[in-house]
């Protein structure tokens, strides 16, 4: 068995597990720490990891792969495995001594986020100044270093928008979160108050966007050459139809066992009408998982090939990705509706992963409208003025 398949079966061996402990993990509001040490131990954030630091460099849609099942299991923790296990991907593009600064003592090193740019940052000699609050890091408790977005400016003026990478030794947590849904991601605030961020522990985006960074003089695989703006998008979209998915299994074992008392005693499993539903999101789940791995798989191999990915595809890769979360909510809603009352009670899966995916959709990434509008404009052959692409 190669490493990725054994990444692979190590995750689908941890999911009866994962699946017990939602409920748990819901209430604590965090990802136990035995659910991480579970996912290390199969490998799984090392798949997106450069080698020269214990790293599997998987292709993509194998990491997304493993993001399915396992938020197919529980949504907070595929939520919150699929951002921890991206950042490798994201700090592999930094300058080679951030990349040692985070992993030379230890390749187990795990990274939140918060890319939104909820602070600033001011050039300094030797790199930056930054202070400020940054919301919705999930999977903070469980990590050692952040990513943070926010502008730079010099003499009061903004001159690049950057990613610093931050060491704990330099930030808090503060215990915000507490929502209606992904109550598991541990989602809460970063602050940093005046900290010395070194410039090479600063990647500016406009280096992302044109998917040419520093990281690439030692990380040349195909893996480091994919867009930002393909790769983090997809990396939210992933763990949404993995808990469409979930919501799918645990309804169809529902209907299977349900009565229906309204209708003279009829077994739900002989509806013509719930067949029809499951039907309709068995498809629609499908199709938002075949048209995401096609599209990022298209780009690793031209990747892979040393060849120039079409402008025209990287927007493809976000007219599907958005698509492919509203398919899974229009999936799960369509077997939430017909899954009765007993489905609302707590603890029951089905109103879990309703509550999880409708909180992953208002994530930036999965801005619809925006994400159309820029495949539109692309096909009108006029420019197209976003970084996310």
């Amino acid at each position: 068995m190669s490493e990725l398949a054994a990444v692979i079966a190590g995750v689908r061996d941890l999911l009866p597990v994962l699946r017990e402990r939602a409920q748990e993990t819901e209430d604590a509001r965090r990802i136990p720490a035995e659910s991480v040490k579970a996912l290390q131990e199969t490998g799984f954030f090392r798949l997106l990891q450069p080698k020269p630091y214990g790293g599997l460099e998987a292709d993509p849609v194998t990491f997304y792969t493993a993001v399915k099942l396992i938020a197919s299991a529980c949504g907070s923790t595929g939520w919150v495995a699929s951002i921890l296990g991206v950042h490798p991907w994201h700090v592999a593009l930094f300058d080679a001594q951030a990349q040692a600064d985070v992993w030379g003592d230890d390749h187990d090193v795990r990274i939140s986020s918060s890319y939104a740019p909820m602070g600033k940052a001011t050039v300094v000699e030797g790199g930056y100044r930054l202070s400020g609050r940054w919301s919705f890091s999930s999977g903070s408790d469980h990590c050692t270093w952040v990513l943070l977005g926010g502008p730079a400016f010099a003499d009061g003026k903004p001159v690049d928008f950057c990613t610093y990478l931050v060491p704990i030794s330099d930030y808090s947590i503060v215990d915000v979160w507490d929502t209606v849904g992904l109550r598991g991601t541990g989602s809460n605030d970063i602050v940093v108050e005046d900290v010395f961020v070194p410039k090479h522990r600063a990647l500016s985006f406009m280096a992302t966007s044109k998917c040419k960074t520093p990281g690439q003089e030692v990380n040349p695989g195909p893996l480091y050459r994919l867009p930002y703006g393909s790769v983090h998008p997809s990396t939210i979209t992933a763990p949404i139809i993995g808990m469409a998915q979930g919501a799918y299994d645990a309804h169809v074992e529902h209907q299977g066992k349900r009565v229906r008392a309204a209708y003279a005693g009829e077994q739900s499993k002989e509806d013509p009408f719930s067949k029809v539903r499951i039907a309709e999101a068995s498809s629609e789940i499908d199709a938002a998982w075949l048209q995401l791995t096609h599209n990022i798989d298209e780009l690793y191999q031209l990747a892979c090939k040393g060849e120039k990915l079409p402008f025209s595809t990287r927007l493809r890769v976000r007219r599907d990705q958005v698509r492919g979360t509203e398919r899974a909510i229009s999936a799960i809603d369509r077997l939430f509706e017909n899954s009765g009352g007993r489905a609302l009670q707590r603890g029951t899966p089905i109103q879990r992963f309703w509550r999880d995916a409708h909180a992953g959709r208002v994530h930036a990434a999965n801005d619809a409208e925006r994400a159309y509008v820029m495949f539109g404009t692309g096909e009108f052959g006029l420019p197209v003025e976003n970084a996310m692409v």
